[in-house]
């Protein structure tokens, strides 16, 4: 069995740690308590927490950009939506103490913030992308006013859900449900949707719960 280098452990107990206590509450002196290793040790991978959490925006960053880049020319169909609404969402929940605590995070790391308002453009921009692709194929009615309106609310809610979703559960962090985020999506998209189509669209979305 390959052994986990001490890096790597180090990057993934924090982010267990962040996610299910906030990382606010996390010193490096807990993370190296966690793993059963000296102070130093982990000084010698990592400088300082703010290192941690920049290595890990790194890896949340990586996976969003992959994931935001949705082809422009693509006929992109319900099934699709829904895929990658849920993977969207479980990049957010891997992710989630950025989300939780998202004005916080980003006011103690002023470096990361240029960088996840980035991240959030991309995803309006995928939004509308898919959006525009139903208007093509006739999947969706929607007027141009109400489809800018409908990308900004789809980005505000994949921004703020999982804080929501949190407030139901705080005494447990981990019971984190993905698919209750992608229902929430596809029910704002519904009304624009021709009847045929939307009909489908629920009986999918009710398949996340």
């Amino acid at each position: 069995m390959k052994k986990i280098k001490t890096r790597d452990r180090i990057i993934q107990t924090s982010l267990a740690l962040f996610n299910t206590v906030g990382e606010p509450n996390v010193t490096t002196l807990l993370i190296s308590d966690e793993m059963d290793i000296s102070p130093g040790n982990l000084y010698y991978h990592f400088k300082s927490k703010g290192d941690i959490v920049e290595e890990l925006f790194d890896q949340y960053e990586h996976d969003m950009v992959d994931l935001l880049a949705v082809p422009e020319d693509a006929d992109i169909s319900l099934d699709q939506q829904g895929f990658f609404l849920h993977l969207l969402f479980e990049t957010v929940a891997r992710y989630r103490f950025l989300y939780q605590d998202l004005v916080n995070v980003l006011s103690r790391y002023d470096q990361l913030q240029v960088r996840f308002k980035r991240i959030q453009k991309k995803k309006r921009l995928a939004f509308k992308t898919i959006c525009e692709s139903f208007r093509r194929q006739g999947i969706m009615a929607i007027e141009q006013e109400e489809l800018d309106s409908l990308c900004e609310q789809l980005t505000l809610t994949a921004c703020y859900w999982s804080a929501f979703d949190t407030l139901s559960h705080l005494d447990d962090r981990e019971a984190v449900d993905p698919g209750r985020g992608v229902y929430q999506m596809m029910h704002l998209v519904l009304p624009y949707l021709a009847p045929a189509d939307r009909e489908e669209a629920r009986l999918m979305s009710r398949d996340y719960l």
